[in-house]
């Protein structure tokens, strides 16, 4: 995939996880609205080391089509959600998309984490940095629907991982390795999974994990381009749906070859439809219920041993 390309796909992924439908090649873009809201409680959030502690908190809350989502965010966190049954012993940091430019952190975060602790898996959804947009939410809402249109504005997509969501997101998996104890995790079974935007991180704490990296990874509609696969991979489950925009262009599914051609282990999952940033599953599509297919890849590899 080309640099254009990735910035084409981040910015539709933006419009996706946001709730807004997706334009064909004979409509308008579609307009965008949100409506501010206060920040909610997210309980036990863990602040990473990643930015000062010292720096403004610019974060903006919003309401789009009832989900939340978050933008500006400036100091990364990551809030736990246990189970309150029995658990398995496996974690999951779940990070949402957005575009790199915000979060839809109630659909692709909390409530992927809730059905996760549900199960018996530690969730830890992060709130990772992403890139500043105008403070002011009438300019943002018309710069963003101008970028949705195809016009240059203030603010752009990034071509790909940005570094303080990379640093974010291995500053997650260092922080719950060093208290897996606390937490009730099995430290050499805690992953990496992200939607979208939070896919390419995916992608990007794989390939650059170094001495953080994940137990297992799973990006869910990411970047399906060609990536290099470090030697020490971890076995990889990878789901997109065929109707997804991010597989426009591109010639069969080089992430899952390159995988592959690594002698790493994959599993991948080529949805009928579900379009883009389904989240948990859109209802009466293929792409609902995928969760229950990730869950029964984790026994398959051995991470869901029962803990004790």
């Amino acid at each position: 995939m080309t640099r254009h390309a990735h910035s084409i796909a981040l910015r539709l992924a933006l419009l996706a996880a946001l709730g807004a439908p997706l334009p064909t090649v004979a409509q308008e873009p579609p307009r965008f609205r949100y409506d501010a809201i206060d920040a909610p409680l997210q309980a036990g959030a863990v602040l990473l080391p990643t930015a000062p502690k010292s720096s403004t908190d610019r974060e903006q809350w919003m309401r789009q089509n009832g989900s939340i989502g978050v933008r500006n965010i400036s100091h990364p966190t990551l809030t736990p959600v246990l189970p309150a049954g029995p658990s398995t012993g496996a974690a999951v940091i779940v990070a949402p998309g957005g575009g790199f430019l915000g979060l839809a952190i109630d659909a692709e975060g909390w409530q992927v984490a809730r059905w996760l602790a549900n199960h018996g898996i530690a969730a830890f959804v992060l709130k990772y940095r992403v890139l500043p947009t105008p403070r002011d939410n009438a300019v943002w809402e018309a710069e963003f629907n101008r970028m949705i249109a195809g016009e240059k504005v203030s603010f752009a997509n990034p071509k790909d991982t940005p570094p303080e969501a990379l640093a974010d997101g291995l500053a997650a998996l260092a922080h719950v390795r060093a208290n897996a104890a606390a937490y009730g995790v099995d430290p050499k079974r805690i992953g990496f999974m992200g939607f979208s935007a939070g896919g390419f991180l995916t992608r990007s704490i794989v390939a650059q994990g170094g001495a953080q990296m994940p137990a297992f990874a799973a990006p869910i509609y990411p970047d399906m381009a060609p990536m290099a696969v470090p030697a020490d991979a971890p076995p990889m489950f990878v789901t997109i749906a065929a109707d997804d925009f991010l597989l426009r262009g591109l010639d069969g599914f080089p992430l899952i070859d390159a995988y592959r051609n690594a002698g790493r282990p994959v599993e991948f999952h080529l949805l009928a439809n579900g379009g883009h940033g389904f989240g948990l599953g859109r209802p009466g599509t293929a792409a609902e219920g995928w969760i229950e297919q990730f869950y029964r890849w984790l026994s398959s590899i051995g991470m869901l041993k029962a803990s004790g």
